[in-house]
């Protein structure tokens, strides 16, 4: 193999490697792909070795957008079709008819990615059957369920992508489970207990019944209806399902279906007072609503054993379970109680602080519902928990909008040059909208031109520059650097040379401010037109990375996506 063609290799995948690692190369990553396709390289490593790293320090210095046209020029190195990954078949489909999936979210807070994974494989799973796909408001807390999440639930399945055939509250359907409970009380399978929770926990641990455990049906009726008049007292009394009380498992001796609780709900008031817990709602609705495919996560195995006691004391088939490892972020804040907390003490916006692992907060960092639904999809339903790194959601989701973002120049910290005897004094330049789509159009920019050109470029571009070194402006022109205080340059030419490119704005810039997700912020100056884009547009700041149009009025604020 020729010098010619191994240092030519060595570009191939320090490039390739470079763009899949949000424009930084690794040189062991390189060396191992070298090897892989060249093994007879492994002998020559170590002379090879300064190559490599020279390559890398070259490339990780300039953009992703250089590294991806220098990639098209030498050509992409060929990959090894990799094994599908994917949605599994749906188990027992021979089983059913129709197929009925299900989302049943607690409007006690806004989704996060954890809620994702079970959102997007129900519907899909649902989708893919032509089966129906249920949403299901599991409220049956008043203490904690709040009006404004359910708007925000829907909010937040419909910008996933997600649509429902059928919508349910549990708020609205307690005479439902009142009717299951009486049945349950009068044929011995469950009772009205008013054992403090202490003496209860005491007997259940040493596998003895409870005093109210053998109380006949007709007592603990007449319990259940002191319930519903308000004769117990919020802690006073429970009703529990009747299980094995040698069960292995504590958990699942005799467990509570319903409780008092005094406090109003959002939507019922003060109607009722006596609440389903979530296995007892849970379960009779999957019934009543036909769900033939349970998923959820794993941490939900405790309660899908219960659930199937309750199917067997009622003789009822139950669904199809489907368990999934749990989906989080890392560097994101998920917790309810923490979101909540930061918001009330002022350290977090809302609901789509940057900061944040809500679904809101990721709309609002231009993370795009299909690279959520392609994570998702791609795991599957193992149960193995998954960690997600931003750089992985970075990568799916800037493949997904490169194409479609349309670019702008910002200089963070802005500098005034001025360069002297420019030949054409025009008034404006006429720059590519996307430098792989010609068609797209252009955008103009307005030049500050009067025999000599002002601009103005990033602070920290001015750094690197020494007097006498040549510089492009993207895009526009060559020019020598003449003087570093002032920052003073002269014309030198046109064409496209291999010099150091940056970007800047000249006439009429605005004032704009980046929110990063760290919480900090950057200001600077942009081209003119980025104050006629719509709120929500993401765009790509050339060498600096993708943002979206947070707010135009009163002053224009953008939130940074990604590199």
């Amino acid at each position: 193999m020729s010098e010619k063609e191994t240092e030519k290799l060595i570009k191939r995948w320090t490039l390739a490697n470079a763009l899949e690692h949000d424009g930084t190369a690794s040189k062991d990553a390189v060396i191992g792909k070298l090897i892989a396709e060249k093994p007879e390289l492994k002998s020559n490593i170590q002379e090879l070795m300064g190559k490599i790293e020279e390559k890398v320090k070259e490339v990780n210095k300039i953009t992703i957008e250089e590294q991806k046209s220098q990639l098209e020029d030498i050509g992409a190195p060929k990959r090894e079709k990799k094994e599908e990954k994917g949605l599994s078949e749906l188990p027992e489909l021979e089983k059913y008819t129709d197929i009925v999936t299900r989302f049943a979210p607690n409007p006690n807070g806004p989704l996060h990615i954890g809620h994702v994974r079970t959102a997007v494989l129900s519907h899909e799973y649902a989708r893919r059957n032509d089966g129906k796909f249920i949403l299901r408001f599991e409220d049956t807390n008043p203490v904690n369920a709040k009006e404004k999440f359910y708007g925000l639930v829907r909010k937040d399945l419909k910008w996933l992508g997600i649509d429902w055939d059928e919508e349910y509250t549990q708020s609205e359907r307690l005479q439902i489970y009142y009717d299951y409970a009486e049945q349950l009380l009068e044929q011995g399978k469950a009772y009205v207990c008013t054992c403090p929770p202490e003496t209860f926990r005491s007997f259940r641990d040493e596998q003895k019944p409870c005093p109210c455990r053998g109380l006949d049906p007709a007592k603990n009726l007449a319990r259940w209806e002191d319930m519903l008049k308000g004769n117990y007292q919020e802690g006073d009394s429970v009703v529990r399902i009747k299980t094995d009380i040698n069960d292995p498992n504590p958990a699942l001796r005799d467990w509570p279906a319903f409780r008092i609780v005094s406090s109003p709900h959002p939507k019922t008031k003060k109607k009722y007072r006596v609440w389903p817990l979530y296995n007892f709602s849970a379960g009779i609705d999957d019934h009543k609503m036909g769900i033939t495919h349970v998923v959820r996560g794993k941490e939900h195995e405790v309660n899908e054993q219960r659930q199937r006691q309750l199917f067997e004391h009622l003789e009822w088939e139950y669904p199809t379970a489907i368990q999934h490892g749990r989906l989080s972020i890392s560097g994101t804040i998920l917790s309810k109680t923490k979101i909540s907390k930061g918001i009330s003490e002022g350290k977090y916006e809302g609901y789509d602080d940057v900061r944040l692992g809500t679904l809101a907060a990721l709309r609002r960092r231009g993370i795009t519902p299909e690279a959520l639904k392609q994570i998702v999809i791609e795991l599957g339903t193992t149960r193995a928990d998954s960690t997600l790194s931003m750089d992985t959601l970075y990568t799916k989701n800037r493949r997904i909008i490169d194409k479609e973002a349309n670019r702008y120049y910002f200089v963070p910290d802005p500098a005034e040059i001025l360069i002297h005897n420019v030949p054409k004094q025009q008034e404006e330049a006429h720059l590519r909208l996307h430098p792989d789509d010609p068609d797209r159009g252009e955008r103009i920019l307005p030049l500050e031109m009067n025999n000599n050109l002002k601009v103005w470029i990033a602070s920290k571009d001015t750094e690197k520059i020494d007097k006498g070194e040549k510089i492009r402006l993207k895009d526009l022109l060559n020019f020598k650097i003449t003087s570093l205080e002032p920052l003073e340059g002269d014309f030198d030419s046109y064409e496209l040379k291999d010099i150091p490119k940056i970007q800047w704005v000249s006439k009429n810039p605005v004032n704009v401010k980046v929110l990063k997700p760290n919480g900090e912020q950057d200001s600077g100056y942009a081209e003119p037109e980025v104050k006629n884009l719509p709120k929500g547009e993401i765009i790509q700041f050339e060498r600096y990375g993708f943002v979206r149009i947070d707010e135009i009025e009163p002053k224009i604020r953008l939130v940074y996506v990604h590199p």
